[in-house]
């Protein structure tokens, strides 16, 4: 059997897309069709049902790809492996959210380029989940950090950390409404005082309230800036209330900058997941980066 089929049923297996797939491979929509068509003769059975989005595996599809995908990422182990020269410069091409990406991901990731044009070569993107997704699925991106876990086969993730969100505020502002008054009449508490926030839909806040008050906000956005740390930055001006990942405003809690308004017994959470194309763990320089990026996060508090 030829392994260039098996290369491209293994990729169109986990795309879920002969459209998707082609991207993956370089090569055109037709000529991914040529070849499952091809192997299908070989085998004298279907392997995927056509449908008006994508294509689904039937039984002995799947059956070929549980056997055959192993192999195949074992093979592609084998050639970067010996690719994978000390002296070789190799790049990862990293996508996230850039407030995580930039305070935690990169640093952890800086000691991997080394010295002298040695070690790994880093080119990062930033956005949100879904184009992070939709960028690592079309082959833009070799791994990316990602709030979502992705459905389907073509995509795979690991659990990275989990952030606590933190409901802050300028002295003035923590001054005004009391944390103890906080306390005890929750959300009425803070109805109509300014905030900040990403988004105008205020996601980081409508969370909190959500998980926190079982409520809704009841103010709308003051500043509305896309950067938490500038998030970070107009709460600390005075601008309003914001809630704010604790790595990203702990050296601002510590030197009094913000205050922490409340202290649920429960406080919000929000996961990170380490995405990969599945199968691309079988190259080193993505195995290397994806291994350091966890035993990094291990000892973020």
């Amino acid at each position: 059997m030829d392994l260039a089929l098996l290369r491209t049923f293994v990729t169109v297996h986990r795309a879920g897309s002969f459209t998707r797939a082609a991207a993956l491979l370089g090569l055109s929509q037709p000529a991914v069709t040529s070849q499952i068509r091809m192997l299908e003769r070989q085998l004298g059975r279907p392997l995927f049902l056509r449908q008006a989005r994508g294509v689904t595996p039937t039984t002995i599809g799947d059956e070929l790809a549980h056997k055959a995908a192993p192999h195949l990422d074992a093979l592609v182990e084998i050639a970067e492996t010996g690719l994978d020269d000390e002296s070789l410069l190799r790049t990862l091409y990293l996508a996230g959210p850039p407030e995580f990406t930039a305070e935690r991901a990169l640093p952890a990731l800086v000691e991997l380029t080394g010295e002298d044009g040695q070690g790994l070569a880093l080119r990062t993107s930033f956005g949100t989940a879904e184009e992070t997704l939709e960028g690592l699925a079309a082959g833009h991106h070799d791994l990316a950090i990602s709030t979502a876990r992705p459905r389907g086969a073509l995509l795979t993730a690991t659990t990275l950390c989990d952030e606590e969100h933190v409901l802050v505020a300028a002295p003035r502002w923590a001054g005004r409404i009391g944390p103890e008054n906080l306390r005890h009449r929750g959300a009425p508490t803070l109805e109509n005082l300014p905030v900040v926030e990403v988004h105008e839909s205020l996601p980081f806040v409508s969370r909190y309230w959500a998980s926190v008050f079982d409520a809704r906000p009841s103010a709308s956005g003051t500043v509305i800036v896309p950067d938490l740390r500038a998030v970070l930055a107009c709460a600390a001006a005075g601008a309003g209330l914001a809630v704010l990942p604790r790595y990203l405003c702990g050296e601002a809690l510590r030197r009094g900058e913000v205050i922490a308004l409340h202290d649920p017994t429960v406080p919000p959470l929000r996961t990170y997941f380490l995405v990969v194309r599945t199968g691309t763990l079988a190259m080193p320089h993505i195995a290397r980066a994806h291994e350091w990026l966890q035993r990094a996060a291990a000892g973020w508090g």
